[in-house]
């Protein structure tokens, strides 16, 4: 009995065993209400889009630009905005004489000076000329990557031109000599590409931010006056021209983002390459 009895007080003086720890991980009296998180998430979004502007800036002109071409490839497929090319078309043509564009006489010669700055020739003259000022002043990889994005510029309007063969706008109204397929129009998106391109790399080097607002804009200016030139002159449709600005601008910033990358890429291991890009 005795014996029972110490076995008895034992275990009423052990009492109930302890419970385990709750872990921290399942704790949530420490937890930051959503609302808070939100926020903070906001806020390094805003961070790294005021920071690194010109990367928000080229992701989205390459997201805008495809969807903008897609868009119109889909319609040209579909037939939908031939009604459209034809209506502007009209507009440029409002006298009897199909080659009679619209506005005074100085105007068609504007218009075919102003073209030919999306000429092949006339661009790559420009680049040679640009490549070799980067080489003589020790930027190779920026002197490669304008050569690339001028090439492949090249090549995907020509593609594009092989894939759709599209016909350009009837010869009575043509102020210019054309050939190949109309869809993209190739000026258009060599000018935008080749300008572009040059206006981002230059804007990388200038410090104030009036300088670089000048340079991007007279880029593009420069390739919104050869589009609408191609218009004008009836070397393309309206859709051709759009299609050739979306595109052009797309491959210029994809074209930009790629130098971006690799330029972060090798700084993180201290090689310093070209800073024009």
């Amino acid at each position: 009995m005795r014996a029972l009895a110490r076995d008895h007080k034992s275990v009423i003086t052990a009492g109930p065993e302890p419970r385990p720890k709750r872990s921290r991980w399942f704790d949530m009296s420490n937890a930051q209400p959503l609302s808070q998180r939100l926020v903070r998430s906001a806020a390094r979004a805003a961070r790294f889009a005021r920071d690194e502007l010109g990367l928000v800036v080229a992701l989205g002109v390459v997201a805008g630009g495809v969807a903008i071409f897609a868009e119109l490839a889909d319609d040209l497929v579909e037939g939908e905005n031939q009604s459209f090319d034809e209506a502007v078309l009209a507009w440029t043509r409002p006298h009897a004489d199909p080659t009679d564009a619209i506005g005074p006489a100085w105007l068609n010669e504007a218009m075919m000076d102003i073209t030919a700055l999306g000429g092949l020739a006339v661009l790559v003259l420009f680049a040679l000329i640009v490549v070799g000022f980067l080489l003589m002043q020790k930027k190779p990889w920026s002197a490669l990557m304008l050569s690339l994005s001028l090439a492949g510029g090249l090549l995907l309007s020509e593609t594009m031109k092989g894939l759709f063969e599209r016909g350009r706008p009837p010869a009575e109204f043509q102020l210019v000599e054309t050939v190949n397929a109309s869809f993209p129009s190739g000026h258009t998106l060599m000018s935008t590409v080749f300008y572009l391109t040059l206006g981002v790399m230059l804007e990388r080097v200038l410090v104030r931010r009036r300088t670089k607002v000048y340079v991007i804009s007279v880029a593009v200016l420069i390739a919104l006056l050869v589009g609408i030139s191609r218009i004008y002159l009836a070397a393309h449709w309206t859709s051709d021209v759009l299609a050739g600005w979306s595109l052009g601008a797309a491959w210029a910033m994809v074209c930009w983002l790629a130098a971006y990358w690799v330029q972060r890429r090798w700084a993180r291991r201290g090689v310093a390459i070209d800073e024009l890009v």
